[in-house]
């Protein structure tokens, strides 16, 4: 297994320390500008809420993509949306226990 490499994480107004595997790095990062692009995208259409409803709203986002990504016959994960969707839970999982 690799050495595990550190890098900080923004999502919406908050910035979290990861490790990935330096493979994963690439996919980490681009997966978290989905997510940031995806929730500026919806604070210019839904204005007024907080944070966190643009974070869920993110969030149905991408696992609606990963539902409509897998096509019937092939079952194929698209790896992306994936480790967003495994980003997306940790944070739940740390703001469910603060």
């Amino acid at each position: 297994m690799a050495e595990l490499i550190p890098i900080s994480a923004q999502i919406g107004d908050r910035t979290y320390r990861l490790k990935v595997e330096p493979k994963d790095e690439a996919i980490v990062r681009n997966t978290l500008q989905q997510i940031n692009d995806k929730i500026m995208e919806f604070k210019s259409v839904y204005v007024g809420k907080d944070m966190q409803d643009y974070v869920a709203m993110t969030m149905i986002w991408f696992a609606t993509q990963q539902t409509n990504a897998t096509a019937p016959a092939t079952q194929q994960e698209d790896p992306t949306i994936r480790k967003g969707l495994e980003i997306l839970e940790g944070l739940i999982e740390s703001g469910l226990q603060q």
